[in-house]
């Protein structure tokens, strides 16, 4: 299916109220060693990772539920060898975004992955200086490695900076340098996206990372304002500081309209809760486990444990969208 196909399917998926979002991550492995990462510490041989023909079959039965946007994560993913034919597969039916710290992107890489159907890659940058970049990721190098791979991948792109960005996760020792941070995106001619930290859900705030104090979120709304390239949705930015002060968040849509995948096959209602593990796709059908965590919601539907951009694009999106999500779906955030 084409990519104009593919996006219209997926519109007319998110008016009907259709399962829409999936995190995967395919592996664990990682060369990096992020302080707030909880993934690379939990890896596991590469021999019990979900294998190329598993994705396939998780790709079919996706698309039996809706058109999906996937996330595709680790780790590292470009960590495996098979990670074009993996793009391939999953964007056979579906909308595919990568998320990488750029180590290991090369031309023919990013060459083969944008021929392979890759509709966006982000890659990973949360500092403005080098050495604090770096430091964050455990590995000298890591900043230049990442702006190379920026370079690169725009080189590839079809659609240039609307389909690639930075991805920045947003926390209390950064968000005061996301204004400069967002001025070298716009110069390298990129995008970028930002994330909160997550610090409530599993596993999750047994580092030294801490969120931003509830100030952050007004400084973010005019980032929205002032940086075009932003591209992500406002009305995520003007709820983070209601969440950083306490506020009760809508009903979170997680196990209903969206969920995660491990590396091994586990399908949990999110990325926060892999320790909920509803099924394995190596035991049974997608549509069987999504079919019991919608009706086990009441466990995760009241959950306020975090607010990272997988749960913005839920809410903005969710029941059909508001009128605010559909506004920069279809202009700010589109890949074409």
């Amino acid at each position: 299916m084409g990519a104009l196909g593919k996006e219209m399917r997926f519109s007319w998926g998110l008016l009907r109220g259709k399962p829409f979002s999936v995190l995967i991550q395919i592996t664990n492995r990682c060369n990096m060693r992020c302080s707030f990462c909880d993934f690379w510490p939990n890896g596991v041989p590469p021999a019990e990772e979900l294998t190329l023909e598993d994705f396939k079959r998780l790709s079919a039965e996706l698309a039996e539920l809706g058109t999906f946007l996937i996330s595709i994560e680790g780790g590292e993913p470009m960590v495996r060898p098979d990670l074009v034919e993996i793009v391939r597969a999953l964007a056979e039916h579906h909308l595919t975004v990568l998320y990488t710290n750029g180590w290991y992107v090369t031309p023919a890489l990013a060459d083969e992955l944008f021929a392979a159907g890759l509709t966006q890659v982000g890659v990973s940058i949360d500092y403005p200086q080098a050495e604090r970049h770096d430091a964050k990721r455990g590995l000298p190098g890591a900043t230049e490695k990442a702006w190379a791979a920026i370079d690169t991948l725009l080189a590839a792109a079809p659609h240039k900076g609307k389909q690639v960005h930075v991805m920045s996760v947003i926390m209390e020792d950064n968000w005061q340098d996301l204004d400069a941070l967002l001025t070298q995106s716009q110069e390298r001619g990129a995008g970028h996206c930002m994330t909160l930290l997550a610090s409530g859900g599993y596993r999750r705030g047994e580092g030294p990372d801490q969120p931003p104090p509830p100030e952050a979120g007004e400084h973010l709304v005019e980032l929205w304002d002032r940086y075009p390239h932003l591209r992500w949705f406002r009305g995520y930015f003007e709820e983070v500081g209601r969440y950083l002060e306490g506020a009760e968040l809508p009903t979170c849509r997680a196990g209903i309209q969206s969920f995660n995948v491990d590396h091994t096959g586990n399908v949990s209602p999110c990325i926060e809760k892999i320790d909920r593990v509803v099924g394995n796709l190596r035991e049974e059908s997608l549509s069987a486990i999504h079919a019991r965590m919608v009706a086990d919601r009441e466990q995760i539907s009241t959950c306020q444990d975090c607010y990272t951009a997988c749960r913005g694009f839920s809410q903005a999106m969710g029941q059909g969208g508001t009128l605010s999500g559909w506004r920069d779906l279809s202009s700010r955030m589109r890949s074409r």
